[in-house]
């Protein structure tokens, strides 16, 4: 990220501020929906032409009293604070190591234990590192199964396959914005983040919100060509002997109709499989 991610930052959740929300009193039209420069500043007790030069780039370092008053000014969530902090280089230096890319031969054997449900790794930019079979079986409607936002934005399947696809889209640019902050020197997020630009005009539109959210527990809502609707809850555990990979592991509850259709899809696959397997 460049200098002035902290100023673009500030703009863009000040224009999605409303003054009604803030409690700022106004009368007539005003040319903005959000909030002026003027009334962050009178909201957070700060110099008006010291807020204007945060937003404007010149002012890059404001103390963690400044950044605590904005954050309450702008209404800030737990991850959009940090990320704040990131921005303005007040936040400790903990940035993670380089994430492994490769998946560890126990993981997979842990990942495979799971025949009933579908599990896979993701690295911090969203790259599926590693698939079990009916993970394989549940994103077969994709061309390629490489990374979730390119599989979001960039493959026609996306809109069909994600029941709640604008959710989707949402959660995920803001959990790469959450990976930004991060790591802001990592070239290969700054190629994906460049490739979804260049190929979405949604991602681009969500990219300059800087909404930033980690993952939620919110069910995932789908819709697989072969099985129909699923509505599936998921666990994401941290891999201790690989910082920055996680394990994802989806759910139906029992005897749900997301349920019969899991174990549906499991057989289709176990079927199409094996009979690969006889024709070779």
């Amino acid at each position: 990220m460049g200098s002035g991610e902290l100023g673009a930052f500030l703009r863009a959740r000040r224009a999605q501020r409303s003054p009604e929300d803030a409690g700022v009193l106004y009368s007539g039209r005003r040319r903005v929906t959000g909030l002026r420069r003027e009334e962050v500043a009178v909201l957070a007790g700060v110099n008006a032409d010291y807020y204007t030069r945060l937003e404007q780039g010149r002012e890059t370092h404001p103390s963690p009293q400044v950044l605590d008053a904005l954050c309450r000014a702008l209404d800030l969530d737990p991850d959009a604070r940090g990320h704040l902090y990131r921005l303005a280089g007040a936040a400790p230096d903990n940035t993670p190591a380089p994430v492994a890319q490769t998946v560890s031969p126990e993981l997979r054997q842990l990942m495979d234990g799971y025949p009933h449900t579908p599990a896979f790794v993701l690295n911090h930019m969203l790259d599926v590192l590693a698939t079990n079979a009916l993970a394989d079986a549940l994103f077969s409607p994709f061309r390629a199964v490489d990374n979730l936002a390119r599989m979001t934005f960039l493959d026609p399947a996306g809109r069909r396959f994600y029941a709640r696809w604008d959710w989707t889209a949402q959660a995920t640019v803001a959990n790469l914005r959450v990976a930004a902050g991060l790591t802001p020197h990592d070239l290969g997020l700054r190629r994906l983040v460049a490739e979804l630009n260049e190929g979405s005009a949604h991602f681009r539109a969500l990219w300059e919100t800087h909404q930033v959210r980690g993952k939620t527990r919110e069910p995932k809502h789908l819709v697989h060509p072969d099985v129909g609707p699923l509505t599936l809850t998921y666990q994401a555990f941290d891999v201790r002997s690989a910082p920055g990979q996680q394990l994802i592991i989806y759910h139906a509850e029992p005897a749900t109709p997301s349920a019969h259709a899991l174990a549906l899809l499991s057989s289709l696959h176990a079927t199409t499989h094996h009979a690969r397997t006889v024709d070779t």
